[in-house]
C-alpha cells in the first residue's frame, strides 16, 4: 500500500506540471494572437485617419477650385472632373501655330487662373499641377451609310503626332511667359503635354477636326496634400 501512495504522488506532480506548462503556452500563444491583432487594428485605424484626412483635404480643395469657374474662361467637365477652358482653340492642320484671334483671350485666361490660384488659401501646403495638353485630329472618311472610318495607317499615334500635339501646348506656355504670366514655384507646376490622338472627351466623326486644339486641366498634387507648407521661389 505504501509503495502504490509513492508512486501516485510523483504521477500527480507530474501530471500537473504538465497541464501547467500546457496552459502557460496556451496563455503566451493566446496574448500574442491578442497583440497581433490590436496592432493590426490600431494599423487600420491609421489608415482610415489618415484617408479621412485627404477625403476632407481633397473636399476643401475642390470647395476653393471653385473660384475657377468663370464661364468667360473656365468650365468644370462634370464627367471628367477637371476644369477646361470655356472656349475653343484649334488649330491649322498640321501646325502648332497660335492664331492670332485667340491670343488675347489666352493671355486673358492665364491671368485669371494665376490671380484665382493665388487666391486660394496661403496656409495650405497643396501643390497644383497644371497640364496644357495639346491633342491632333485623326483622319477618317465619311462612308455611303453616314458613318465614319477611321481605318487608315495615318491614324499611327506616332512620334510625329505626339511631337505636332507637344508643340501646340508649348505654344500656349511661351504666349503665357511672354506676357509675363508666372506660376509660383514650387507651389503650382506648369507642364505642356502631348496626348497625340489619346486623351479623353475627344471629338468624334463629323466633328473629329475639332480635336486640333489643347485643353487645360489644374489637380492638386496628392502627395502634397500632409506636406508641410513650402516658401515659394524667389
Amino acid at each position: 500500500m505504501k509503495q502504490s501512495k509513492d508512486f501516485f504522488w510523483p504521477s500527480y506532480v507530474d501530471l500537473m506540471t504538465a497541464l501547467f506548462l500546457t496552459m502557460l503556452v496556451l496563455f503566451v500563444l493566446s496574448y500574442k494572437l491578442f497583440r497581433d491583432k490590436q496592432a493590426n487594428l490600431e494599423r487600420a485605424n491609421t489608415q482610415l485617419n489618415v484617408q479621412l484626412k485627404e477625403k476632407k483635404k481633397l473636399d476643401e480643395i475642390k470647395e476653393a477650385l471653385k473660384k475657377l469657374e468663370d464661364p468667360r474662361y473656365f468650365i468644370y467637365n462634370k464627367d471628367f472632373k477637371r476644369y477646361e477652358l470655356s472656349f475653343d482653340v484649334t488649330f491649322d492642320s498640321n501646325s502648332p501655330i497660335l492664331k492670332p484671334e485667340y491670343k488675347p483671350r489666352l493671355v486673358q485666361a492665364g491671368r485669371f487662373l494665376v490671380r484665382q490660384l493665388s487666391s486660394l488659401n496661403q496656409a495650405d501646403s497643396t501643390q497644383y499641377l497644371v497640364v496644357i495638353e495639346g491633342r491632333t485630329a485623326r483622319y477618317n472618311t465619311r462612308l455611303a451609310n453616314g458613318t465614319y472610318s477611321y481605318n487608315t495607317p495615318l491614324n499611327n499615334d506616332g512620334v510625329s503626332t505626339r511631337q505636332l500635339s507637344y508643340l501646340r501646348a508649348l505654344a500656349v506656355f511661351q504666349l503665357w511667359r511672354e506676357a509675363g504670366i508666372a506660376f509660383p514655384a514650387p507651389r503650382y507646376e506648369v507642364v505642356p503635354a502631348g496626348s497625340g490622338f489619346g486623351g479623353v472627351n475627344r471629338y468624334r466623326d463629323a466633328q473629329e477636326d475639332l480635336n486640333k486644339r489643347f485643353i487645360i486641366q489644374i489637380q492638386p498634387k496628392i502627395g502634397s496634400i500632409n506636406s508641410k507648407p513650402v516658401r515659394p521661389s524667389q
